[in-house]
């Protein structure tokens, strides 16, 4: 799941948590636990900015440098083990 949303961010470069949740097709807990998971390792930052929904802040999430590069590593490894390298 970890990788899904680093894919997502890497192609979108920002998305708002709500879009991953429903891209995802998980719950806010899940969603929550997985970008917490990934910005205490470095490889998000979650920017939470005023919005119209009920009063509520929207999270916004980006792949950090770091993200971008772990990102890239894993898909590299993943394309020597389909042995498409």
């Amino acid at each position: 799941m970890r990788l899904r949303i680093c894919g997502m961010l890497h192609s979108a470069g920002e998305i708002e948590f709500a879009a991953i949740r429903d891209m995802l097709g998980v719950s806010d807990a899940v969603c929550s636990k997985h970008l917490k998971v990934l910005a205490e390792n470095g490889y998000v930052t979650l920017d939470k900015r005023p919005g119209n929904r009920n009063g509520h802040d929207i999270t916004w999430v980006s792949l950090t440098d770091e993200g971008t590069e772990a990102f890239a590593s894993h898909i590299a490894a993943l394309q020597l083990i389909a042995g498409m390298a």
